[in-house]
């Protein structure tokens, strides 16, 4: 017998809605990158960060540690931070050090898993003269309620690392950045990473790992959908690939179906059956070029005030100011 997790009624039916919508999309299957990310995909995630193919995460966090204090020297008084996306809070502890250094900061994580809340908690949760409030919250609504909830006079630095930008169509995280915009006042700041173009030898190791962490991390969601909507996902009939898309700039991931094979997701009232070969896509990873990151800026309401790109793997942090 099949069983699966007890789950909020609200979680359990906007997850079989997303699954059921993207499943049953014509020309290509898709599942939302966000679901990746449970317990488990969350803990892989970070075993991937430390992979040597997997450059992205150390720039990210060579830069922060390199430039947390260039950083703050040029936002305002009092600012207070809001995370999009916190993981485990690893990276953001040197922008939280160097603002404690001329402030009390209030620190907000935005996270839909609870587990990287908690591991951010674990992390950050005692450093001197910042207090955390998480928020387990999607992007936007979360970032809303931090907004909100501020006192006058106080300036946001919304943080958005590790090139999640990239998880987004271009077109769509033009759109995602204008929204936080909206959110936003003059003075506000965000801190966008944007991995950028390098050799496609390169960018494919980083997400076709030989020790097949990133293939667990992908093949996880097939395994989410089992424990949490009852599926019957057989693991073993599929295999991860990683793909360079020429034309749109990204890596993609894909869980490729290796027969025909017939699948079924209870609690997404779904049956479907999947060919030999096809593919169900899971994530995208856009690229930047430096230049490129400066103009989307431009057009979504910032101005970038900063940008430092690692010199080991081509990675820019880039801080753009409300205008």
């Amino acid at each position: 017998m099949l069983t699966y997790q007890t789950l909020p009624a609200r979680h359990v039916s906007e997850f079989a809605a997303a699954v059921r919508e993207g499943l049953l999309k014509p020309g290509q299957r898709e599942l939302p990158s966000k679901y990746l990310y449970d317990e488990v995909g969350s803990a892989l995630f970070e075993t991937i960060c430390l992979l040597p193919e997997y450059g992205l995460t150390r720039a990210d966090a060579r830069l922060l540690q390199t430039h947390a204090q260039e950083i703050v020297d040029r936002l305002p008084s009092p600012i207070h931070v809001a995370e999009l996306g916190s993981g485990s809070g690893k990276k953001t502890r040197w922008i939280l050090e160097a603002l404690s250094r001329r402030q009390r900061t209030y620190y907000f994580p935005i996270e839909i898993s609870p587990a990287a809340l908690a591991a951010c908690e674990k992390e950050l949760g005692q450093i001197d003269m910042v207090s955390m409030v998480g928020y387990e919250q999607p992007y936007l609504e979360g970032l809303r309620a931090v907004a909100q909830g501020r006192d006058e006079g106080d300036h946001l630095l919304v943080l958005f690392l590790g090139s999640t930008i990239g998880n987004f169509d271009r077109a769509a995280g033009e759109d995602f950045l204008h929204e936080v915009r909206e959110i936003l006042q003059p003075g506000d700041a965000l801190l966008l990473g944007t991995d950028l173009e390098k050799d496609t030898a390169t960018q494919l190791l980083a997400y076709n790992d030989p020790a097949g962490v990133t293939a667990a991390f992908n093949l996880n969601v097939l395994a989410r959908i089992n424990r949490e909507l009852g599926a019957d996902f057989d693991l073993s009939f599929f295999r991860h690939e990683a793909r360079w898309n020429y034309e749109e700039r990204r890596i993609e991931m894909h869980l490729r179906s290796m027969r025909r094979q017939s699948v079924r997701i209870p609690l997404a009232n779904l049956r479907l059956m999947l060919n030999e070969g096809e593919t169900i896509w899971t994530e995208s990873s856009h690229k930047y070029q430096p230049e490129e990151v400066v103009r989307m800026a431009e057009r979504t309401g910032f101005q970038c005030k900063g940008q430092w790109i690692d010199e080991e793997w081509p990675f820019a942090q880039n801080l753009l100011i409300v205008v």
